[in-house]
């Protein structure tokens, strides 16, 4: 098998014209002017790569197999891409899964090696059924797309519905394997791919959900969430360079003031600058979030121009890839490997596996205008093009069902270009709406369950699937989140939002270091000593670009006796007002 290679256009890119010095800061892609610490000494031997090509796939090398995690042991075992790159999902398809379950490596399988396509048993909770996950860069998707998923999972009945990810895309569940080979080929036949979106492959390209529309975007991020996509999936048949990597990884890239797109808490952040006249980004490297530590992206003291967006997007994977440590799983992100080489190490070594061997330092010009109020996105907005608008629907928590998808997809045709966003807020846009077309949109029966202007609280609240669905989620969020926000929202009034994520499990898919108030579940006792689900409350999360991540506020809390605890925090430090007293004011 060769390897993989593709020649990338180059897309349309912005007028350097339009960025004049005056509108810009200094913003944290760009390393602070002190004095830098000596880097770590590191031996030569330690720079050997850990990975070496054979027949087509990257594998570790005999002499690193000492002492690996269970799950590269799986991947040792079997490659994991021959499950699709080979067909081999088709043989695995036709066997009965109380089958499949007398052999270790056909239960590997299952279990494991099915997420390089996307698909995560839930052997737990639903037995035999799978939720799969998509690739949608930007979160960009059609009507034609979001109807076929959603005729995929109507079918499941009760078992099957979807989910917007914090990561701008679909989860859709209740699949059954028999049914895989038939939804992978209609997922190509509408453009859809789901393939190394699960375990230690690269996640969905996340860019601004406003991209191309928004009268102050710095830059269309389409064309670069797109280009990486591709790179990263080998344009949907698969990219085995890239999918041997030691954990996950998270890309961004950023295209507006807001900062929509998180780029602290992500690997790898593109953080537009200019540079000479010349267009390009500064990178961040390294924000991640983990059970055991969560760290912010740090300035790789680098820029590149757009041409290089795809290439050193390709050099920090393979370095990472060939150095990145693969025994203990809470070791293997890679600003791990960040501190073991220093950032100048890791630069060099970032710097050798680009095309020119060379990587230019850091521009002082970025574009990010730091002192710039978040705008809500829900509700109507105009957009830069003339004569027409957006509109940011909430969904809460993310969750729709199959009929929901189609009366979204009917929406975006109708009144739309059949175009529809997603958010990492687990939001829906609908772009391109004619301003002819608005009231008769504000009629439709959809928008009175997807609101584009719900009650405050809800706005900023995300969670994660929970355990209905997750066999690691602690505790159940989703309806807990609702129910919680609805009782505190009856409590106070609050002038401005306060965005609170749950997540069930400390693994933290749902973000909560970044939210205002964030809920990780947890086992505790209550007052009567009975063991009864509970949450670790963070607080002080902040994004944009005075981000930092909130800490522990208090643990192990009761989710029974969180609603008193959430009204204290916002009456406290968020200005809520009771409103029994806002009553008797008046």
């Amino acid at each position: 098998m060769a390897y993989f290679s593709i020649k990338f256009l180059a897309p349309s890119l912005p007028n350097p014209t339009r960025f004049s010095k005056s509108t810009t800061v200094k913003l944290n892609a760009t390393p602070p002017q002190t004095v830098a610490a000596p880097p770590p000494e590191v031996a030569a031997e330690r720079l050997e790569p850990r990975v070496e090509e054979k027949d087509g796939y990257w594998i570790l090398k005999e002499q690193f197999r000492q002492g690996i995690n269970p799950q590269e042991k799986v991947k040792i075992e079997k490659e994991p891409m021959k499950l699709f790159m080979e067909n081999g999902i088709e043989e695995l398809a036709k066997i009965p899964i109380e089958e499949i379950d007398q052999s270790k490596l056909t239960k590997d399988d299952i279990d494991v090696r099915l997420k390089w396509l996307g698909l995560f048993h839930r052997r737990k909770n639903q037995y035999g059924r799978f939720m799969m996950r998509l690739k949608l860069p930007n979160g960009v998707t059609t009507s034609a797309q979001t109807r076929y998923l959603a005729s995929v999972i109507k079918k499941y009945g009760e078992e099957g519905c979807a989910d917007i990810t914090t990561r701008q895309n679909w989860q859709i569940r209740g699949v059954v394997l028999p049914d895989v080979p038939e939804i992978l080929k209609g997922l190509e036949e509408v453009g859809l791919t789901s393939l190394q979106s699960g375990m230690d492959n690269v996640r969905n390209p996340v860019g601004n959900p406003l991209a191309g529309i928004d009268p102050e975007e710095i830059v269309d991020t389409r064309p670069y969430t797109n280009l990486l996509s591709q790179f990263i999936t080998g344009n949907s048949r698969g990219n085995p360079a890239v999918s041997n990597l030691p954990r996950k990884w998270n890309p961004c890239v950023v295209g507006s003031h807001d900062l929509y797109e998180h780029p602290h808490i992500n690997d790898l952040a593109y953080m537009p600058a200019t540079k000479d006249g010349r267009f390009g980004f500064n990178l961040l490297v390294g924000g991640f979030f983990s059970a055991k530590r969560c760290d912010e992206a740090i300035p790789l003291d680098a820029w590149v121009p757009t041409d290089d967006v795809v290439p050193v997007c390709k050099a920090i994977l393979e370095a990472f890839r060939d150095l990145g440590f693969r025994g203990n799983r809470q070791k293997c992100r890679m600003m791990w490997l960040i501190d073991e080489l220093g950032v100048e190490g890791f630069r060099a070594e970032v710097e050798n596996r680009m095309p020119q061997q060379e990587l230019e330092r850091a521009s002082p010009d970025e574009l990010v205008k730091k002192q710039w109020e978040r705008r809500d996105y829900l509700g109507v907005h105009p957009q830069k093009q003339e004569g027409y608008s957006y509109i940011g629907l909430h969904i809460p928590v993310g969750r729709v069902q199959a009929d929901d998808m189609d009366d979204l997809a009917s929406l975006a045709d109708d009144y739309g270009s059949g175009e529809l966003r997603l958010t990492v807020e687990q939001n829906i846009i609908i772009p391109n709406i004619e301003n002819s077309k608005i009231e008769a949109l504000f009629k439709e029966p959809l928008l009175s369950k997807f609101s584009p202007d719900p009650p405050i609280l809800m706005k900023g609240l995300v969670a994660c699937t929970g355990n209905q669905f997750c066999g690691q989620a602690i505790i159940e969020t989703k309806a807990r989140a609702l129910k919680i926000t609805e009782e505190i929202q009856r409590q106070v009034s609050l002038t401005r939002p306060v965005r609170m994520h749950w997540t069930g499990c400390p693994n933290t898919c749902a973000q909560v270091q970044v939210a205002d108030i964030g809920f990780m579940g947890c086992l505790t006792r209550d007052k009567d000593k009975k063991t009864v689900e509970g949450a670790d409350v963070f607080l002080g999360g902040r994004i944009g670009s005075d981000s930092h991540l909130g800490q522990v506020y208090k643990k192990a809390v009761p989710c029974d006796d969180l609603v008193p605890l959430v009204v204290d925090l916002l009456i406290k430090n968020f200005g809520a007002v009771p409103r029994e007293t806002e009553e008797t004011e008046d």
